[in-house]
């Protein structure tokens, strides 16, 4: 089901549905909301992580928190297209960050960190070690590579 969400003044708007699983079941009608009320379900759905497993968690908080450090730009890094990610779950639970060392296009080199994420940690002291880890060495040296 695909749906186009406009706003318009007071109101947004979900128009134009678009059923492409089963032609034969009718989309709905038009639906309108009131802004500010919209806004504030959006922003509640946004803060409620507690769907979240522990290695979810970790993915997210490990993106803001070495953004939030400068780490790409002060080791020439550039996060690689798919971005920091769940690689494993549940015993063996992992996020992976790949970045590029340097250009990409002159001669740098994909590489990567992993971390391993436990339930027997809070996964806010597992990414704060793993940021302060990674953050102090020279990814060129430090990180998976090819």
């Amino acid at each position: 089901m695909f749906v186009t969400i406009q706003r318009r003044g007071d109101h947004v708007e979900w128009v134009s549905w678009e059923n492409t699983n089963d032609i034969r079941v009718p989309v709905p009608p038009e639906v309108r909301f009131d802004a500010s009320q919209y806004d504030a379900e959006l922003a509640r759905v946004v803060a409620d992580h507690s769907w979240e497993e522990p290695v979810d968690t970790a993915a997210r908080l490990l993106a803001h928190r070495i953004a939030a450090t400068g780490w790409y730009k002060r080791w020439d890094c550039q996060p690689f297209v798919h971005g920091i990610r769940v690689q494993e779950r549940g015993e063996s639970a992992e996020v992976v960050m790949p970045f590029v060392t340097s250009q990409f296009d002159e001669g740098g080199t994909y590489r990567w960190h992993v971390m391993s994420v436990t339930a027997q940690e809070p996964v806010e002291e597992q990414v704060r070690r793993f940021v302060e880890q990674i953050t102090a060495t020279d990814p060129s040296e430090s990180a998976k590579g090819p």
